[in-house]
């Protein structure tokens, strides 16, 4: 049966767990609690919830404030938002200053569709990267998302966290994530190509290792979930076991997945790289499962880059 819980749903429900007894967490949105999945934790938790309306500087702010009074801030607005019109307090509020606050970037990729290039977030993995002392993270489905926001509420470092709008594919099962704060993780072994794809991708990246596996093609497929830190023993060991490297992404092809890889492998076990992007210009119009298709990003566009790069 497909999932219909998307990443962000999983986001409030280990959220609603932990406030019953921690008061210390609060959450924060810019009028976005629908498009969070945040309504039941904004009814359940009144005393711990707060509305900033459309006002992304101010959410930010108050969420570093609120956590400079030692409370556990989760802030979330549409990534598209979040990344671009609160980078100040993103940089300076929160990473400058070390501050515990989670930024929960909602909607990220091309999860608007037909809103167009004013609601894409396909910049984000570059400009919240490029931040000293900010995390990145792109949980590849709802169990992942679940263990690392697990893991983020025992910690107070600052971090970005970008979820999807739509329910996407389980990568893993209930209760069996093989979860390791900050370590990618390995999902399939082939000698041929080295697949390193991070969240939506993660599931047609897999799919894609399938289709090639009968063509007797063997791939390893790695769940680099963890955008920074990036996981470089991981991934120089998944390019030295292999001939070519293909990373696969919902972003721009600057400043992402792709570029991080390449500079880690260019430097330590030199391959060909090859990624696997949105283009550099406003993409078409269309779901999101559409647009993937468009862009050779499903699985199956994934396995004809693969098929093409290895020959």
């Amino acid at each position: 049966m497909a999932n219909k819980i998307p990443n962000r749903q999983m986001i409030c429900d280990v959220l609603m767990r932990h406030a019953k007894t921690d008061k210390d967490l609060v959450v924060l949105c810019s009028d976005s609690r629908g498009s969070a999945s945040l309504t039941k934790f904004a009814e359940a938790f009144p005393a711990q919830f707060v509305e900033a309306g459309i006002a992304e500087q101010d959410l930010v702010g108050m969420a570093a404030g609120l956590a400079r009074c030692g409370k556990k801030a989760f802030a979330a607005s549409p990534a598209c938002f979040l990344t671009t019109r609160s980078y100040e307090q993103a940089k300076v509020d929160c990473a400058y200053s070390g501050t515990n606050v989670k930024l929960i970037g909602i909607s990220g990729g091309i999860s608007y569709g037909a809103l167009g290039m004013s609601h894409h977030s396909a910049q984000d993995i570059a400009a919240m990267s490029a931040i000293p002392n900010m995390r990145v993270y792109l949980p590849s489905d709802r169990f992942q998302t679940a263990c690392l926001v697990e893991a983020l509420l025992q910690d107070t470092l600052p971090a970005y966290v970008r979820v999807g709008r739509n329910p996407v594919e389980d990568v893993y099962a209930e209760g069996a994530v093989p979860f390791t704060m900050d370590k990618a993780t390995w999902l399939c072994h082939g000698s041929d190509i080295a697949i390193l794809a991070c969240g939506e991708m993660v599931r047609p990246a897999l799919d894609a290792a399938e289709m090639l596996k009968h063509q007797g093609i063997g791939t390893t497929v790695l769940d680099v979930y963890g955008i920074k830190p990036l996981d470089t023993a991981s991934v120089i060991q998944a390019a030295v076991g292999a001939k070519v490297v293909l990373t696969v992404e919902e972003h721009s092809p600057f400043g992402g997945l792709g570029a991080a890889v390449a500079q880690v492998v260019g430097a330590n076990c030199p391959r060909k790289v090859v990624n696997l992007a949105l283009p550099d210009a406003p993409v078409i119009t269309g779901t999101s499962q559409e647009v993937f298709k468009h862009y050779g990003l499903d699985a199956a566009g994934i396995a004809k880059t693969a098929v093409q790069i290895l020959h």
